[in-house]
């Protein structure tokens, strides 16, 4: 890898300004992205809806069919992949078989020109800070899941980039070593000095590790914003259920919000015009009878469409006046005799809903 872009072309433009614009067929991508020098976000969305697009055009590996692409001011979109200050980590790892640990991570720093010593001297370092120091001598195929991820991201970071792409980067661990990698990776993460793009679909991974999450759906960005305003104010209904809640959209007047296609919620939140209402399942009572002397404000009949394990309790997937999705205890849904066609009640207390407008 040459050293052919000036990481000073304009300081006062640190960061990713980028439009990114690839047509491919019928699907079209057209995403923005302005990213500042230690921020980290995160590429969101369902399969298909072009995250991995983003990331190669990001890389130049997919060449922009408009748009731009700057990164501390230079022009990227016609400097190819290879002279671009991007490190990439990907999803199965992409580690020389043939080569050490050692020695993956220092082939970066010797495709830009250093010295054999000096580049196996920055090698040890990376391995070292991330605990990989006793693997040193090790190929990938004597390395564990985890370990070979680590290795993947010392030698993406052992280039010194001003972009890090991390392209599904826990994917392909187990649960327990993902754990202890994304724990890891969310150190590092918070002491990279510069600009780190991460693409998941996975919203644990999203809302641990990014500052930021932008969201994609059919090539463009639906929403973005940090974890806790996306968790809390969801726009379309992948989001509702990626931070589990159930949405929907209305006319608001005052305390009361007239769904569209559908029945009224009340709300806490004094409000007039086009709203979302949302609320969690597990604000959702469920009762076989239609309950008297309730205080819940919100009433609907409903069937029990689905039943599945959610965690540590069932989750019941409902249809009828009001399509939504209840969490409950298995020995609640024991007591209930929940099963597929069952009618049943659902409740939940204006407290427990939220309001917001569109």
């Amino acid at each position: 890898m040459t050293e052919t872009y000036d990481v000073r072309a304009d300081t006062t433009l640190e960061g990713l300004d980028a439009r990114l614009v690839v047509d491919r067929g019928a699907f079209r991508l057209d995403v923005a992205l302005t990213v500042a020098p230690g921020e980290v976000v995160a590429l969101l969305g369902p399969n298909g809806a072009g995250k991995t697009t983003a990331l190669r055009a990001l890389a130049g590996l997919t060449p922009l069919t408009d748009g731009h692409l700057r990164l501390d001011g230079a022009e990227l979109d016609r400097t190819p992949p290879e002279s671009r200050p991007v490190g990439v980590v990907f999803q199965d790892y992409l580690l020389f078989p043939h080569l050490t640990a050692l020695d993956n991570v220092a082939f970066g720093p010797r495709c830009q020109g250093a010295a054999k010593a000096q580049a196996r001297a920055r090698a040890a370092e990376w391995l070292d800070r991330l605990g990989l120091t006793d693997h040193a001598g090790a190929k990938p195929r004597k390395l564990s899941g985890g370990q070979a991820q680590r290795v993947a991201l010392a030698r993406a970071l052992a280039t010194r980039p001003r972009l890090l792409l991390l392209d599904e980067p826990l994917a392909a661990l187990d649960a327990r070593t993902r754990l202890e990698v994304r724990a890891q990776l969310r150190r590092h993460l918070a002491e990279f000095e510069a600009v780190a793009v991460l693409v998941t679909h996975d919203p644990l991974d999203a809302m641990v590790l990014a500052d930021r999450l932008v969201v994609v759906e059919h090539g463009r960005v639906v929403q973005q914003g940090s974890p806790a305003d996306i968790a809390r104010h969801p726009r379309t209904d992948y989001i509702a259920q990626l931070v589990g809640l159930n949405l929907y959209r209305g006319e608001a007047d005052g305390h009361t919000v007239r769904l569209d296609g559908g029945p009224a919620i009340t709300t806490t939140e004094d409000l007039s015009g086009p709203v979302y209402v949302a609320f969690p399942p597990g604000a959702v009572t469920l009762h076989r009878d239609r309950p008297t002397g309730s205080s819940a404000r919100n009433l609907w009949r409903c069937e029990v469409a689905g039943l599945e394990t959610h965690g540590d309790q069932i989750r019941a997937d409902l249809a009828g006046e009001l399509p939504l999705a209840a969490d409950l205890t298995t020995v609640a849904a024991a007591e209930l005799d929940l099963h597929p066609g069952a009618e049943v009640w659902a409740t939940v207390k204006a407290t427990q809903t939220h309001a917001y407008p569109v």
